[in-house]
């Protein structure tokens, strides 16, 4: 097979628009396990150190899909061969999320060598179809040395104990997140360039990260209904609940995709650099959607401890979602209009309040009152924003 036809069948043509493929819609679906194994995670550690903990397994998670949406961003995943990487990844990620309960205990190396075998299997992989001379080759040499780094961290992790363990992975995690922002610079290898080497299709890749938000709001509105059946006898109380619930996810899915989805598609698709913002998409959604998973916590907590006093360990999550929501939301629409939204800055103020006297309510009164913070952030920007497009229009 010549170099020419080989670059053809695995790489994505730049003539159109690339579009997100039925392979890619099915690969997300291990994700939906992993976000619901996170959030059932930190629900039976909601302590600060189970919070660290989810915090170091959601960026291994994190790190499996987005390498993996910008991978399918310049192979054609419809292919046969880039679809059986796929569906290795996806195998892979699903023993992956089946081991997160136990990846502090029993099965931290099951986690690890999973991870590594995601991270580094797929850059290998994407080597071996490109071949040596590619204009690519260079990125993914460099992506795969650090994969190795990265990948030692994993394992010694996996084989440690208790504090190492998590110190280890927090080291290679650190190695995954900071290598992009340096562009990949290795020791013999030198750096890339996101104008170079990283030229992407941004409009596949801003809607990949909307689908991962819907998986994510998805997992929410789950553990919502879940928790709702699971009550013997429903009354007015847990109907209550189960509203408040809801309305927080509507809350965060018109945030997200009212005011500010169309915009980011729009940015990035006619962006000089592409490949700058849609690693900008990826450092803040990672702060998006983990506001996503602690707030599914918080409406579990708020249906099953609704009565309870607000104790420490409940506020992390029934303010602490929200907070994190608000935060990473505001940084995405900054790179997008190029300001933060004060409604958001409002938002965050209230929460702030709100945290000062939280303790003498009940996590009922509290998860009712973030929600109605979260539905007045939301509304206030859907006016502004309204108001702003018919300036423009006149």
């Amino acid at each position: 097979m010549s170099h020419d036809h080989k670059r053809g069948t695995t790489l994505r043509s730049r003539d159109e628009a690339a579009r997100v493929s039925n392979e890619e819609l099915f690969f997300d679906l291990v994700y939906a396990f992993s976000v619901t194994q996170l959030s059932h995670y930190l629900l039976d550690h909601l302590t600060l150190l189970g919070a660290f903990q989810t915090l170091v397994m959601w960026f291994a998670v994190w790190l499996g899909w987005q390498y993996t949406a910008w991978t399918t961003n310049w192979f054609n995943p419809t292919t046969l061969r880039i679809r059986g990487v796929l569906f290795a990844i996806m195998l892979l990620a699903m023993v992956m999320a089946s081991a997160l309960p136990g990846a502090f205990a029993e099965r931290g190396l099951v986690f690890a060598l999973c991870f590594v075998g995601i991270q580094a299997g797929r850059t290998f992989c994407m080597l071996l179809c490109i071949g040596a001379h590619d204009p690519l080759t260079p990125n993914f040499r460099r992506l795969l040395a650090w994969n190795c780094v990265a990948g030692a961290f994993w394992i010694a992790g996996g084989l440690a104990d208790g504090p190492a363990r998590l110190a280890l992975w927090l080291g290679a995690v650190l190695c995954e997140y900071i290598a992009p922002m340096i562009g990949l610079r290795f020791p013999g290898l030198g750096r890339s360039s996101t104008q170079q080497e990283w030229t992407i299709d941004g409009g596949h890749l801003a809607e990949r990260c909307q689908l991962f938000v819907i998986v994510a709001l998805g997992e929410s509105v789950l553990a919502t209904g879940i928790a709702f059946g699971h009550h013997a006898e429903w009354h007015a109380i847990d109907l209550f609940a189960l509203i408040v619930g809801f309305a927080g996810s509507l809350a965060m899915w018109w945030m997200y995709f009212d005011t500010s989805a169309k915009e980011a598609t729009q940015v990035i698709e006619h962006s000089p650099d592409p490949g700058r913002i849609g690693a900008k998409f990826h450092y803040t959604h990672v702060i998006l959607v983990a506001g996503i998973i602690v707030c599914a916590v918080a409406d579990e907590l708020t249906l099953g401890e609704g009565a309870h006093h607000a104790e420490l360990k409940y506020l992390g999550a029934l303010i602490g979602g929200p907070a994190l929501y608000l935060f990473g939301n505001a940084l995405f629409k900054r790179v997008v209009r190029g300001f933060t939204p004060q409604s958001h800055l409002y938002g965050l103020g209230l929460l702030a309040v709100l945290a000062v006297f939280a303790s003498h309510l009940t996590v009922m009164a509290v998860g009712t009152l973030t929600t109605v913070i979260m539905i007045g952030v939301a509304a206030l920007e859907s006016v502004v924003r309204r108001r702003a497009w018919a300036a423009q229009a006149h």
